[in-house]
């Protein structure tokens, strides 16, 4: 084949394969917004239980990841029986799709909703933190309902969160997304933006907050997390250290209710070593030792659907 039959051939591949990606993106989009509107109609309440019927079906009709969950949860509670793995994983997913419901719901909530969803006891931590003119990073987890606990807690203490986040696969739901994360208060920094951006804010006594309990890239730091040393992400550590900025570790625990107890904590940086490398080492340690403290008390409320472990 000559080299224009193969430039040809190329582009006739690349022109369709972005065809049927915008296609696909659409009907995902489409899907996506009729839940959403599906949701408007029938209220919150009824829309958290509706989410069980999504669980089921995606837990026994089309499993999504399903392998993935159920080899995270075997290495990390080894000493469980094989019942209780089912049940850790099938809570897993119905605490996913109570979550997904309710951020598909976030473009009805009202003010008072969002404050109600979300009991925040002692959310003037992070006020006397902010008051002592340092920036204030927040550490969270995909655990409870994270996109709740950013929006609520900045909309309860009136403060501008800056939210890190990582842009979806499809560009129109990555777009919604955004549009109802900066619907209150808060303002987007989407991951892969220079990281000065991050450092601006901390440096301007800003509010930082993101989730980063997700693999690492390969190379980066082995922690043990679950008796398994897994690849972390550093970032958090060396923020709060080069901006002498405390790191507040915010929690959304669902509850029978099915509404949430936010725990807020801050991570000690007391007694920390000389080296700069040491104080990254053992800053990531305690933050990951906390968040496995976390998961421990209501595994069934972490997301165990990525490859946690995988380097």
């Amino acid at each position: 084949m000559s080299n224009g039959s193969n430039k040809s051939f190329h582009f006739f591949i690349l022109t369709h394969q972005n065809y049927y990606d915008n296609l696909k993106n659409n009907l995902e989009y489409i899907l996506f917004i009729s839940l959403s509107y599906f949701f408007k109609i029938i209220g919150l309440k009824l829309s958290r239980r509706f989410s069980s019927v999504i669980a089921f079906f995606f837990y026994y009709i089309v499993p999504i990841r399903k392998d993935v969950v159920f080899d995270n949860l075997k290495h990390a509670f080894p000493e469980y029986s094989q019942d209780k793995i089912r049940e850790i994983a099938y809570g897993s997913y119905k605490s996913f799709c109570l979550t997904l419901a309710e951020i598909l719901y976030m473009p009805w909530l009202t003010d008072e909703q969002l404050k109600q969803i979300m009991v925040c006891k002692n959310q003037d931590l992070i006020v006397n933190r902010f008051n002592e003119n340092n920036g204030v990073i927040l550490l969270s987890a995909h655990f409870g309902n994270w996109e709740y606990l950013a929006t609520s807690v900045a909309l309860q203490i009136n403060k501008k969160f800056y939210v890190v986040v990582k842009p979806q696969r499809n560009p129109f739901v990555n777009n919604w997304m955004n549009k109802y994360r900066t619907k209150w208060t808060n303002e987007i920094i989407p991951l892969g933006v220079s990281i000065r951006n991050v450092f601006s804010v901390l440096l301007n006594k800003g509010i930082v907050a993101m989730v980063a309990d997700q693999r690492g890239p390969k190379e980066s730091m082995k922690l043990e997390f679950f008796g398994r040393m897994t690849s972390v992400y550093t970032g958090p550590a060396v923020l709060s250290l080069k901006t002498n900025s405390p790191i507040i570790y915010g929690i959304s625990v669902r509850q029978k209710d099915l509404n949430y107890k936010v725990e807020l904590f801050e991570i000690d940086r007391n007694n920390l070593p000389d080296n700069q490398d040491e104080k990254i080492k053992v800053l990531s340690e305690r933050m990951i030792k906390n968040l496995e403290e976390i998961i421990r008390k209501n595994p069934e409320q972490w997301l165990w659907m990525h490859k946690r472990w995988k380097h």
